[in-house]
């Protein structure tokens, strides 16, 4: 596999809500924020051996967040909710 992939796929988002959405077949990831729709579907076929339906994006935008004084913000993250084909599922555990 190649080393390419793994660095567009960062993490699966762990939820209540994406453990719901993963009965049906839907799952959420944090990807690379730079990735488009078709190189997070290619990532997601040749990692997890899947057929992708459908995919939507959603950039997560920074927070404000402060230690002591001194005031930043949280790294800017994008989100990937795949739709997997009838019968496939991807195991996150």
């Amino acid at each position: 596999m190649n080393t390419k992939y793994l660095e567009i796929i960062k993490a699966p988002v762990v939820t209540e809500k994406s453990a719901y959405m993963g009965q049906e077949n839907v799952y959420s990831f944090y990807v690379d924020p730079k990735a488009n729709k078709t190189e997070i579907k290619l990532a997601i076929e040749k990692i997890f051996n899947v057929k992708v339906l459908e995919i939507r994006t959603i950039n997560v935008h920074p927070k404000k967040r402060r230690v002591g004084r001194y005031t930043g913000l949280t790294n800017r993250k994008k989100k990937a909710i795949v739709k997997l084909a009838p019968g496939q599922t991807i195991d996150l555990g």
